[in-house]
């Protein structure tokens, strides 16, 4: 057997992706899924840094979910079973978090797939036998592809080989988030969360007061969209200097100096989703797409999202990629 060949490929191992690979999987059929990034996460990443001689692991993207469409309860009790998920009271009587990181679901649900990481997708080209995905790791075919990325990037990819999905996809716009992890010595004061709807800092967690984490000091901040698209092209070094001050003044207490200070940039964080659709399948093509902006901007949106082009993508010949 190939091992670039498959009965499916997917293209993107967030939460959409590997919810709608793991029920075609589950079909029996053979299922290959390609992700740009060297590990689990997403939206729902988790980065881990050595502070003073600790392993600390700061939720720099979704900071928590909640649970209301019974499949996704369901996926979240499984979760909670084995380990990788616990409550969180201080978000909600409703919030959940991955545990010791918010990726922890993410890496259950792929512990089971075959995810080829640090493979970036960039031409979808239609042959005889199906599609040949061509990556900087090589070329993967299969007779349908599921491409589950942002919307921006999915327009960019789909723009040749499916050009009704790339317009779809060039409709929805999204809100970038310049994201800080702050690490400290000692405790600061004040909640451990804070949240507007009109400072520059929308979002704010002491991420160390999370189920399942460890000290020392460590928080995460989020600047709202407004903020975010001012410093959008600055230096991720400047922006994390400027957002740890703007997160002082906002919380009221006296600036303390880091221990670890760094930021990261999701340029895509929040779609405006297109809300209704839940994901597109073309069987015409055997070409379809899904994410949250397909459904709705949360973590449950990806989920149901996933599960939503599984059940709309006809099950491939089994034995096609062997």
């Amino acid at each position: 057997m190939d091992g670039n060949k498959s009965d499916i490929l997917v293209i993107g191992a967030g939460l959409a992706g590997l919810a709608c690979a793991r029920e075609l999987a589950a079909t029996g059929a053979s299922v290959i899924v390609l992700d740009k990034g060297r590990g689990p996460g997403g939206r729902m990443a988790a980065r881990r840094v050595d502070i003073a001689g600790e392993t600390v692991s700061f939720d720099h993207g979704a900071q928590y979910f909640t649970a209301r469409d019974p499949a996704f309860i369901a996926a979240v009790e499984s979760w909670a079973a084995a380990g990788v998920a616990a409550r969180w009271p201080a978000a909600g009587v409703d919030a959940w978090v991955g545990v010791p990181g918010m990726n922890a679901p993410i890496r259950e649900l792929a512990r089971s797939l075959d995810v080829r990481w640090g493979v970036r997708a960039e031409r979808l080209v239609r042959g005889d036998a199906g599609w040949h995905v061509e990556t900087d790791a090589g070329v993967f075919t299969a007779p349908r592809v599921m491409v589950a990325v942002p919307a921006e990037q999915a327009a960019v990819l789909l723009a040749d080989a499916a050009p009704d999905l790339s317009a779809l996809a060039a409709s929805v716009t999204s809100a970038p988030c310049w994201a800080v992890m702050a690490g400290f010595a000692a405790p600061l004061g004040g909640p451990d969360i804070f949240r507007s709807e009109t400072a520059p800092v929308s979002w704010a967690a002491r991420n160390s007061a999370k189920p399942g984490r460890a000290a020392p000091e460590a928080w995460v901040i989020h600047a709202s969209a407004q903020r975010s698209r001012e410093l959008v092209d600055h230096p991720k070094e400047a922006v994390a200097t400027l957002l740890l001050a703007d997160f002082f003044s906002a919380i009221g207490i006296a600036p303390a100096s880091p221990t670890h200070l760094d930021a990261h940039r999701w340029l895509y964080a929040l779609p405006q989703a297109v809300r209704g659709e839940g994901a597109r399948y073309d069987a015409g093509l055997g070409l379809g797409i899904a994410g949250d902006w397909l459904h709705s901007p949360r973590v449950e949106g990806a989920f149901l999202s996933g599960r939503a082009l599984a059940a709309l993508a006809p099950q491939a010949a089994i034995g096609a990629g062997q």
